[in-house]
């Protein structure tokens, strides 16, 4: 196969016409870069779709995991207000109810005797086991008038 130029061709042909042999390295070049930007733009949407689980996860929030299922409902349906949600509630902090409730447990069980953790209930159950009562001295003898 013969590549040299026509006779009647310009001597000087500008960089982004393909070759004789039908090479194209513009094309190859923008073939690259598309997909560069492709794989930027998709990391960079992950990484601001992310952003909620971030925040409540630095924060050590209790509501982490609500805050993950929005996310992820959000990622899925494609219904923006999940991810404000998510957002809303990652930026929120919610107090802890449970630590002074198991304090009140806690006090309410030592008051009536049993151990800790003992008046919890377990498989449907209730494992409240009653105190036994401290055992007495035996009584005199009654004395006779």
């Amino acid at each position: 196969m013969n590549t040299a130029p026509h006779p009647q061709a310009p001597h000087h042909l500008p960089f982004f016409l393909a070759g004789p042999d039908g090479a194209d390295p513009v094309l190859a070049a923008t073939g690259l870069f598309l997909l560069a930007v492709v794989v930027a733009v998709g990391l960079l949407f992950l990484r601001l779709h992310t952003l909620p689980e971030r925040i409540a996860h630095k924060g050590q929030k209790l509501q982490f995991e609500i805050v993950a299922v929005l996310g992820l409902i959000a990622l899925f349906t494609h219904m923006h207000i999940f991810w404000v949600a998510g957002l809303l509630l990652a930026l929120i902090d919610i107090p802890d109810v449970t630590g002074p409730m198991r304090r009140i447990a806690g006090s309410a069980e030592k008051i009536a005797g049993f151990p800790p953790g003992a008046g919890d209930t377990t498989e449907g159950k209730l494992r409240i086991e009653a105190p036994q009562p401290a055992p007495h001295a035996p009584l005199p003898p009654p004395q006779e008038g």
